[in-house]
């Protein structure tokens, strides 16, 4: 299998929902390129949440449906898209607290990836310290190392800690993307367009939500 793999740094923003109306998540981020029923994880409790958890932005705060692990606390999730997108920034809400994830490992194009080949490979981007937040954080990615995208594995190594008395887990109830989309499936002829979603204001994180340090590997 053969997998794009860098590390960089990057920031964080919180989601201003005063910007977005119900429906643009559909319109303006890449909901609408991704192919939800393909979407497949590994140690989820419940068969079938990872795909609950992608939804249309304006339905980010719904808790309804939220994916948990099962036997530990580690987590594979990978989302294939209907074409070659490019992505930009990943939309999260996890947690909160203890089972908020403690690092995320992207992976370009691996949709077979399994656990003991996640721990081996060299991610595309790692992502670490993300906030213990009810909010819904939006973390920029390197967009350079992420062109031509098929589909998208993240690979949550485990929760930032245990709860007392409680097995390890790690939760997330909502999870999505930024970027640019192709306009039709992978079988056809693709034209690029970009979804010009509109910027957030972001702040600093305070509290419990800290800011955000994204780290490489040495």
């Amino acid at each position: 299998m053969s997998c794009s793999h860098e590390h960089g740094n990057c920031g964080h923003s919180h989601e201003d929902a005063d910007h977005v109306k119900p429906g643009e998540g559909q319109q303006n981020l890449l909901y609408a390129s991704i192919d939800r029923d393909a979407i497949s994880a590994l140690n989820e409790r419940q068969q079938g949440s990872a795909r609950e958890i992608v939804r249309p932005y304006d339905e980010r705060m719904q808790t309804e449906h939220t994916l948990e692990t099962d036997v530990d606390d580690d987590l594979i999730i990978t989302i294939p898209f209907t074409g070659s997108v490019q992505i930009r920034a990943l939309i999260l809400r996890s947690g909160p607290g203890p089972t908020t994830p403690r690092a995320i490992h992207l992976f370009k194009n691996c949709e077979a990836l399994d656990f003991e080949e996640a721990q081996q490979r060299t991610p595309t981007q790692k992502l670490e310290s993300i906030p213990e937040s009810n909010d819904v954080v939006e973390i920029p990615l390197l967009a350079a190392r992420f062109p031509d995208v098929q589909s998208i594995t993240l690979y949550i190594p485990g929760a930032i800690r245990t709860r007392q008395g409680q097995d390890p887990q790690t939760s997330l109830s909502y999870l999505g993307f930024r970027g640019e989309a192709r306009t039709s499936h992978r079988s056809g002829p693709a034209q690029f367009v970009y979804e010009a979603a509109p910027r957030t204001s972001s702040h600093s994180v305070r509290g419990t939500a800290e800011a955000a340090r994204y780290e490489h590997d040495t």
